[in-house]
């Protein structure tokens, strides 16, 4: 069943480009990763969010994520915001 997650970002004034240059710079050809992208939710605020063929494939993907936080970790202003599941209802 497909699933997705989605992370929550607040970046520090001034680290944006920074931010959206790690992420460009991942190689995220994950097995199971469907599609993902990030959009900017507010000034200094992002929001990824990826399609994943299921539940398992993207538990199976937190190793990778997990790293490429590490690679710009620090142009964060706190903590991520993630959650993830699986779908219960497709409406379009």
């Amino acid at each position: 069943m497909t699933a997705f997650n989605a992370v929550r970002f607040k970046v520090k004034p001034g680290r944006t480009q920074e931010f959206l240059d790690a992420h460009q710079s991942v190689d995220r050809d994950w097995p199971g990763l469907r599609h993902v992208n990030m959009i900017q939710t507010g000034d200094d605020s992002f929001c990824i969010i990826g399609e994943w063929d299921s539940m398992d494939a993207m538990a199976a993907a937190r190793p990778f994520m997990i790293a490429t936080l590490d690679t710009f970790r620090d142009t964060l202003d706190g903590d991520t915001d993630p959650v993830s599941g699986p779908v219960v209802l497709e409406l379009k």
